[in-house]
């Protein structure tokens, strides 16, 4: 079980030539504005040495990695937040997603059109922004106005979270995004504001930029597309992954023991889709945790701070209802000791309780009983 990330942008920015890439699909990638109305789906397996090298040991017949469901969006232009193009479509799928992948054009083909005639990254973040933070302002000023009559006769949970939708509403109307309000009180309550709102969501940005950029270091303060990015998510504090979507477009069609020798005649040590979906799955403050045996060596997704039967549901609803204990082995000692045997009689497998705390890497048994 993994996240969702939406794949967003300007129409015309590659992010269907991505989408393809990533997922082997084939959506629709044509020169014109909204080519993708209805959003494609397609599951990405996250790229973990570690799950080959668990098989290795317990010898599993199968592989399992966790994954990314990446949703492909219909472009947006201005206007969207007032339903202009396809924005009530776009918000509306928007609004599902976890996290949201932005990508952003940073190259020059005289053969692709861009909506507002020329390339400039910073521009087009802006207008993407803009429109998804005047639908949220949007959404905070109609429950305002829901909350405003309970909160006057006196409920002190209405009149709490009437305070910090009004502390959201004056923060998007400085063009500011949810997720950058400081928001003071119950986590519960804050989070209960916060649902739904678009710009509540964490974001990374996809420079997709020309095949000849592929090795440029971005630099904030600089004059290159790639640097313009490179500034506006240092400023976030939100990741930048850097891809070419015409060569992530050929790697896709190659054998997979050709990709990395083309990759590495570009000067690339990797795939930018596998940075991007390690990105994606990080951006979340996500740990992966393992259960290894001959049948199968499988990752699984939990979110940090997860105790040990929380994680446990996450395989079977039975295994958290009926939770006894959780046999547990860090991936380190697994492998120096080479096989979950080994461990055990290393004294390396500890039984931890209801209270555990996961840890990423953790090679787990769950005990149960229903």
């Amino acid at each position: 079980m993994g996240f969702t990330c939406g794949i967003v942008g300007l129409p015309n920015v590659g992010k269907s030539t991505i989408f393809n890439a990533l997922t082997s699909a084939k959506a629709a990638a044509a020169n014109f504005p909204f080519c993708t109305i209805e959003p494609n789906t397609g599951a990405v397996p996250v790229p973990d040495a570690r799950l080959t090298t668990l098989a290795e040991l317990a010898k599993s017949e199968k592989i399992i990695p966790t994954q990314v469901t990446f949703v492909d969006i219909a472009g947006l232009i201005k206007g969207a937040s007032q339903g202009e193009g396809l924005g009530n479509q776009f918000l509306g799928h928007i609004r599902s997603v976890d996290a949201i992948a932005h990508v952003v054009r940073c190259f020059h083909d005289e053969n692709v059109v861009h909506v507002d005639g020329a390339v400039s990254p910073a521009r087009d973040i802006d207008t993407i922004e803009t429109e998804l933070i005047m639908a949220d302002h949007d959404s905070v000023g109609k429950a305002i106005a829901k909350l405003e009559k309970v909160a006057k006769s006196g409920d002190k949970e209405a009149r709490a979270r009437l305070d910090l939708l009004q502390v959201l509403n004056d923060h998007l109307s400085r063009g500011k995004p949810a997720r950058t309000a400081d928001l003071s009180g119950e986590p519960e309550r804050i989070s209960a504001v916060l649902s739904g709102l678009i710009t509540a969501k964490p974001v990374l940005y996809v420079a997709n930029c020309d095949e000849t950029d592929v090795g440029h270091t971005p630099t904030p303060g600089g004059t290159h597309l790639l640097d313009q990015v490179a500034t506006i998510a240092t400023e976030q504090r939100a990741p930048l992954v850097v891809i070419s979507g015409k060569v992530e477009s050929e790697v896709a069609e190659l054998p997979l023991e050709e990709r990395a020798e083309y990759l590495a005649a570009l000067g690339l040590e990797g795939s930018g889709l596998d940075r991007l979906a390690i990105a994606g799955y990080q951006l979340l403050g996500l740990i992966t945790f393992f259960t290894a045996g001959p049948k199968e060596a499988r990752a699984w997704t939990a979110p940090q701070g997860w105790k040990a039967p929380q994680c446990a549901g996450r395989i079977h609803s039975d295994f958290e209802r009926g939770f006894i204990r959780a046999e547990v082995i860090g991936f380190t000692d697994y492998v120096q000791c080479g096989s979950e045997v080994r461990a055990k009689e290393a004294g390396k497998m500890r039984v931890e309780g209801k209270e555990y705390v996961m840890h990423d890497g953790d090679v787990v048994h769950f005990r149960f009983n229903v």
